[in-house]
């Protein structure tokens, strides 16, 4: 009797099919295994994963920094110790943000856990006032903050609906309109125009939902898989700002994808690009590149006003879960961003990244009878496809444009993230974050192979009679 080998045994994706396998890497490529054949390539990772890369894989400093802090480091459970490393780490992050902006952190295991952990500190926040009836949390449509059931419940997306009968309740998770000039700003309106707008219906939720019993607004600084990479119009997270110190609400920006160092020139906040001097988060959440793909680790920060709150009271932090504030993870994660400030990789994926998005956007918009629209800032990156440029109209979710246009590149020899559902539940485009060590020459390889396969599949389509 022959017995198959099964197509997986990890419990993730289709456990029929597979996937593909990653078997190493170096600097900005990996190498990947074909999930039939088995057969191996080295291709471009233009989107390190999730965002994840910064200072590229196989990197030799970094492998020594992981040896002696597996020398150094010993486990420590939280609840009844702490660490250096942990702390070392939140002062990094604190020094190297705008001067007041941060004043403690806690280091969690992925963007999911953070968020989950934010909601609980922001309630305990209000909780440890006396105000108990700030439970709900106002984030916007077509969004994403992870996907553990509370991230699920303040996002919005088909992950999200997937798990709705699970979800925490939707008159506790509001939901305020997503800021998408391409999408939603009409005609006759201005982009100055278009975010008061948005800023005034958002005033208009808040009274409706009663200031006293709104706990957060919940804001993706640079959106990535939900909307594809929108920058906020000037003055747009400004004004959100000001409305929750008006309200009594607290800021949470989530820049698990975007923040430390993807999109800022020198510096490690997405949000220094958009906010006013003065202003910045009450809570923010980060991940990705903080371990760079070498260790599993992101984080919550808070502004001295909420950790002034839990010190004012003399609160016990409900939380301490088995690997918070792990030390080996947070050494390794203190020498990767010391070396990324360092060799002034930040600066680097800044300029490269910028240009980059220039090179596709001249490859692609106004000569692609597919592409809509090629956004981003810094080192994240996406591009909308459509059936009609004139009229925005979306292709047919079935044809699943942006995941088709996703595997091409890879054929063609680049990873980037294939996605759907920028717009009402449909809609396609895909992202691309590359490391942060990447040069012109690569960017240029990177457009390259972009503008090959979107122009690949756009003859496909034609052909199918698509288009």
């Amino acid at each position: 009797m022959t017995v198959e080998k099964p197509a997986t045994l990890i419990l993730t994706g289709n456990l029929n099919t597979g996937t593909r396998t990653v078997s190493k890497g170096s600097g900005i490529h990996i190498n990947v295994k074909d999930k039939k054949t088995g057969a191996e390539r080295t291709i471009i990772d233009g989107m390190t994963g999730a965002a994840v890369g910064a200072l590229g894989w196989g990197d030799s400093a970094v492998i020594d920094i992981i040896t002696e802090a597996a020398k150094e480091t010993v486990y420590s459970y939280p609840a009844l110790f702490g660490n250096d490393y942990a702390q070392q780490l939140a002062q990094f992050y604190i020094d190297n943000s705008p001067p007041g902006a941060f004043a403690a952190a806690l280091w969690t295991g992925s963007g999911s856990e953070s968020n989950e952990n934010a909601l609980k500190i922001t309630y305990q926040y209000w909780k440890e006032q006396g105000k108990s009836k700030k439970t709900k949390f106002i984030s916007r449509k077509t969004s994403y903050h992870g996907y553990t059931i509370g991230a699920l419940s303040i996002g919005d997306s088909a992950r999200a609906t997937y798990f709705s009968d699970i979800l925490l309740k939707s008159d506790q998770c509001i939901k305020m309109d997503e800021c998408h000039p391409y999408r939603y700003k009409k005609d006759d309106e201005s982009l100055e125009e278009y975010k008061n707008r948005l800023l005034d219906d958002l005033e208009k939720l808040i009274l409706a939902e009663d200031p006293e019993t709104v706990a957060s607004i919940i804001v993706e600084t640079l959106p990535g898989s939900s909307l594809g990479t929108c920058p906020p119009p000037p003055g747009y997270l400004p004004g959100i700002r000001r409305l929750c110190d008006k309200y009594d609400i607290i800021f949470h920006l989530d820049e698990v994808m975007c923040g430390t160092g993807r999109c800022n020139n020198g510096g490690l906040n997405c949000w220094e690009n958009f906010l006013e001097p003065g202003q910045g988060p009450d809570i923010q959440v980060v991940g990705k590149t903080l371990g760079s793909g070498y260790v599993t680790i992101a984080g919550v920060l808070v502004s001295p006003k909420v950790k002034q709150v839990y010190t004012d009271k003399n609160a016990t932090i409900m939380g301490a879960q088995t690997y918070h504030g792990h030390g080996f993870n947070c050494l390794v994660a203190l020498k990767i961003q010391e070396r990324i400030k360092e060799l002034n990789l930040t600066a680097n994926m800044f300029k490269m990244g910028n240009y980059m998005g220039e090179l596709v956007g001249q490859k692609l918009l106004g000569k692609s009878k597919i592409t809509g629209d090629v956004r981003g800032i810094g080192g994240f990156w996406s591009v909308e496809f459509v059936k009609n440029t004139d009229t925005k109209e979306v292709f047919d979710v079935k044809l699943d444009i942006g995941h088709r246009i996703q595997d091409v590149c890879i054929d063609n020899g680049l990873t980037v993230m294939g996605m759907q559902g920028s717009f009402k539940g449909t809609g396609d485009h895909i992202l691309i974050a590359p490391s942060f060590i990447v040069t012109k020459e690569d960017v240029e390889k990177i457009a390259d192979i972009i503008e090959k396969s979107v122009l690949q599949v756009e003859k496909a389509l034609i052909a199918e009679g698509e288009l």
